[in-house]
């Protein structure tokens, strides 16, 4: 009954023909995942994110990543889920729209664009970041941040618009690279102090619940995008496969090594009296206290280079999830097309470039820190992909229940993962955060009516035609 369910409802048009305009079974298994890969950017968690984290919980770090990973793993089987019946380039767009009114699945698409897109620019902040210090390093002096950020962004747009094979091939060496970097240097941590349990850290010393749950809504931002595995149904090999098994991998691996990096590095800071929570090169501490202290600047390099994939990462699905949109007319047609000869969604790049771009821009131009860019506009993201993972789990059981294969278990999965997604979202709104993080859900909602505007001016003009 399920092959035959699949056979019928699983979107064949996306792999017979590939109207999509992609093109088809170019992507190896491992290729495919390093898409999501690049784009959770697993090297920039230890050396920016769970700092962030630890200045919330503290010694109760390592428990908001498992916590975050046990949320994220909910949602990453309901998705792994729906990728054994379609493949298509639109993501969790095209999820969503199997299943959900047109008003929903707009919204689960506009919200996905912006998520992606503001996750590069928040990268690219990052970026900035690292490239300011080694030039720091290397020159004794730093470069325009604007500069800095067009150049990383414009990098990305380029090798999406030319060749998404090597886009994923450029990413997983880059990630290999740097994550092996930052296990040398937590290993020889271990060496050095003696592997033994750290008990401030398993007696939760000093921590507070609210503290933990303030810890888990960051430490999601460390996962998002490891569904971007999706946006490659049209171009990986043997998708209803493939894409599963990425979804499942891009979460639960780097998860893992977020729990890991997380407790080590509070273990290590510790041990050398520094702060992890103010430290803005954790791994150059870590580094000198294990006596490899070029290590730490191999760190830095990783992390540079790991964000720069991401950014492409976030280019790369968020322009095939615009290709989609506009295939289905709920953005401009002409982005529906791709490249002759690249077969790439070249329109669709160079739109999202732009829109990656624009914010990083304009908030170094004001003088805004690199830093904070990353912190403003990750948090934004967090909500386009709270929506987009809501919708995509909400219309799951509904898909399934079409298709005769709904089960207890997988309603279960399906109402846990919901409740896990309205948990971390209520986390983002209460306690009302400080400036400028509380005016961030009301530029989101403007952001979801103008699309919700155009979807209707849209629609309303294929009425009339």
């Amino acid at each position: 009954m399920e092959q035959a369910a699949t056979a019928e409802l699983s979107y064949p048009t996306e792999l017979v023909g590939n109207p999509s305009g992609l093109r088809a079974d170019i992507l190896s298994p491992t290729e495919t995942v390093a898409q999501s890969i690049s784009t959770i950017a697993p090297t920039a968690t230890p050396a920016m994110t769970v700092p962030l984290v630890f200045a919330l919980a503290g010694n109760g770090t390592w428990l908001s990543y498992v916590l975050a990973l046990g949320a994220v793993m909910l949602i990453a089987f309901c998705i792994s889920r729906f990728a054994r019946y379609t493949s298509s380039c639109g993501s969790l767009y095209t999820y969503a729209t199997s299943s959900l009114p047109p008003f929903a699945s707009g919204v689960a698409g506009w919200a996905l664009l912006l998520a992606y897109a503001a996750t590069g620019a928040s990268v690219a902040g990052g970026f900035i970041t690292y490239a300011n210090v080694l030039l720091l390093q290397v020159t004794g002096r730093e470069a325009s941040t604007v500069v800095l950020a067009l150049g990383c962004v414009a990098a990305a747009t380029w090798i999406a618009y030319r060749d998404v094979q090597v886009s994923t091939r450029l990413m997983l060496w880059v990630e290999a690279l740097s994550v092996l970097t930052i296990v040398s240097i937590l290993l020889l941590v271990v060496w050095k102090i003696g592997l033994h349990v750290d008990q401030a850290q398993m007696g939760l010393v000093g921590v507070k619940p609210s503290s933990v749950r303030l810890g888990v809504v960051l430490a999601i931002f460390s996962f998002v995008g490891f569904e971007s595995a999706s946006s490659l149904g049209a171009e990986a090999r043997n998708p209803l496969r493939t894409i599963p098994r990425a979804v499942i991998q891009s979460a639960f691996f780097p998860g893992i090594f977020f729990v890991i990096c997380a407790y080590l590095e509070t273990f290590g800071m510790a041990r050398a009296h520094e702060n992890l929570g103010v430290s803005a090169a954790p791994f150059h501490v870590l580094a000198n206290l294990v006596g490899v202290k070029p290590l730490g600047v191999v760190v830095d390099i990783g992390a540079l280079v790991s964000m720069f994939a991401c950014v492409l990462a976030c280019i790369t699905a968020a322009a095939r999830v615009l290709l989609r949109m506009a295939q289905n007319g709920i953005a401009h047609r002409t982005l529906g097309r791709t490249h002759q000869r690249n077969a790439t969604p070249h329109l669709a790049v160079l739109v999202i470039g732009f829109a990656t771009l624009l914010p990083v821009a304009i908030l170094s131009a004001r003088g805004v820190s690199a830093l904070d860019i990353y912190g403003w506009l990750g948090s934004l993201a967090v909500y386009g992909f709270l929506t987009t993972y809501g919708l995509a789990v909400v219309a799951l059981p509904i898909f399934l229940k079409r298709v005769a294969t709904l089960s207890a278990g997988t309603l279960v999965l399906s109402v846990a993962a919901a409740l896990a997604i309205l948990l971390a979202l209520a986390g983002t709104l209460y306690p009302v955060p400080e400036k400028p993080y509380n005016w961030l859900p009301y530029v989101y909602v403007g952001y979801l009516l103008l699309g919700a505007g155009w979807q209707a001016f849209a629609a309303r003009g294929r009425v009339e035609a």
